[in-house]
């Protein structure tokens, strides 16, 4: 493996205030990349920094909402050159285990846009500049949730069922050109997306239970974040259009 993979190269990662995007901005930055990751929590992107600064690493860390167009085009106006290597879209929210009899339009609006619109409002801003570059790797992070119905509730799934319909379109209409783009179904993580996890419907997450117990370990964020720079790098050339778990077994 090489610890500097990514060398000379830019990367954009979502959700970089916490979880999965925090060890990805971190992994990446050590691994020489330049850096721009944003979040819509300003607290959390501190503490990114700070943990950037104990490592002697920087990034250029923007408060950003994905689901707002103006910001997508604010946060990708600060790459340098205008042009990104690895996108990563690791920002996502749940949906309270919420059955579709139960669910709320705005709870549906905003799960849809943070975990679907926003990933594919960025993928079409950066690949026009890929396809001029001719190269370039998008990794998108979906989950069990978009290989099954039974781990959340009705808009969680269907969000990342349509994450991987994204990547796969891309995957096939871009491959050509030179850009990969693949994705990435964790099982369960240690983040705080448990914020948008407490259960509100007790029958429907009765039935969630059943599945919760194939559970066989939580994996940490930085395991998670090493697949989306592998995923990222020259070393995964011949992998396009792959969905792959990283869910310790759970959907074996």
């Amino acid at each position: 493996m090489n610890t500097l993979r990514h060398a000379g190269r830019t990367a954009l990662v979502t959700g970089a205030g916490s979880g999965i995007g925090q060890a990805t901005v971190l992994r990446l930055a050590k691994e020489g990349a330049t850096v721009v990751g944003c979040d819509v929590d300003t607290a959390g992107l501190e503490a990114t920094e700070q943990l950037l600064a104990a490592e002697s690493c920087k990034a250029h860390l923007i408060t950003a909402d994905i689901t707002a167009q103006a910001d997508v085009d604010r946060v990708v106006a600060a790459l340098p050159g205008g042009w990104v290597d690895l996108l990563a879209n690791v920002a996502g929210v749940m949906d309270h285990f919420l059955p579709v009899t139960e669910l709320a339009d705005d709870v549906w609006d905003r799960v849809i846009a943070v975990n679907l619109t926003g990933p594919m409002r960025l993928c079409r801003a950066v690949i026009p500049a890929m396809r001029t570059t001719g190269s370039g790797a998008i990794v998108n992070v979906s989950s069990i949730g978009g290989l099954t119905g039974s781990v959340a509730g009705t808009a969680y799934v269907s969000s990342k069922h349509g994450l991987i319909g994204l990547t796969r379109s891309l995957a096939f209409l871009y491959g050509p050109d030179g850009i990969r783009t693949n994705a990435i179904c964790p099982g369960a993580v240690r983040t705080n997306i448990g914020r948008t996890a407490s259960p509100e419907v007790e029958w429907a997450y009765r039935r969630m239970e059943q599945s919760f117990a194939r559970t066989t370990r939580t994996a940490e964020s930085d395991e998670i974040a090493a697949l989306i720079s592998w995923l990222g790098s020259a070393e995964a050339n011949n992998v396009n259009g792959a969905v792959i778990t990283a869910d310790g077994g759970w959907m074996s």
